[in-house]
């Protein structure tokens, strides 16, 4: 598949590229596919953070397009990892649901890169949804004992059976999308109403959505900067 400027512009600013080879693929519920893969070259290369994800490439009708995903517990020993699909329209949809073990796809890994900030925060508030998931999931694995605060919007009620690898020291608040995701930001600025100095404020949802929690966090609460990460995992149409 011919490449198309997206590509170029990722390799100018340093993007590696590697070919994923499948290994299993099953469903998960009716509205998601996992797949197993071997990245190859691509743990020992660029090693493992929490929140690490990369850009896979797809055929779009002859066209390349580019989407990115959250690795789940990646391996470095092995090399393997998984990858978690929503399933709607669309051609990564629909390669998800059709590959097989030994189909192959392309990744460019470019723009990832997240660690724990040292002294470790004293607690961690997180806000995201079914598609940020694997992160938050890999973000509690790397917490150690510091307790998180949780805030999980949901679509549908399948998405609440989606595993949370939560501890006993942790606070889930489950979320619907209302009012375009309005109901989220509401839920979620009302409960922070005054900053937490050794706190870590994470927060990957729909573009507007996390947009407005880190104006709230950033103007409204005076939360520094630096414990402020943030990432839009997706855009409402």
């Amino acid at each position: 598949m011919k490449r198309n400027w997206e590509a170029l512009v990722l390799k100018a600013f340093g993007g590696r590229n590697f070919e994923l080879t499948v290994l299993e693929n099953e469903p998960v519920g009716d509205r998601y596919q996992r797949l197993l893969v071997d990245g190859g070259d691509l743990l020992r290369t660029c090693g493992v953070h929490p929140t690490m994800w990369i850009r896979l490439w797809f055929d779009n009708e002859g066209r390349p397009h580019q989407r990115a995903y959250t690795l789940v517990d990646p391996d470095a020993d092995s090399g393997r990892f998984q990858l978690v699909f929503a399933l709607h329209d669309g051609c990564a949809a629909r390669w998800a649901t059709t590959a097989r073990p030994g189909d192959t796809i392309e990744a460019t890994v470019q723009g990832s890169s997240f660690t724990l900030p040292e002294p470790v925060p004293g607690r961690l508030y997180l806000v995201g949804d079914a598609a940020s998931l694997p992160a938050v999931n890999s973000l509690l694995d790397a917490a150690g004992p510091v307790s998180a605060s949780i805030w999980l919007e949901y679509a549908h009620d399948g998405e609440r059976n989606l595993p949370l690898r939560t501890r006993p020291h942790d606070e889930v608040v489950w979320v619907p999308r209302r009012d375009e995701g309005q109901h989220l930001v509401d839920t979620v600025t009302a409960a922070l109403t005054a900053a937490q100095e050794d706190g870590l404020y994470w927060v990957a949802c729909e573009a507007a959505s996390t947009r407005s929690i880190v104006r709230h966090l950033r103007r409204g609460l005076g939360v520094g900067k630096e414990q402020v990460a943030a990432l839009a995992y997706w855009r409402a149409r």
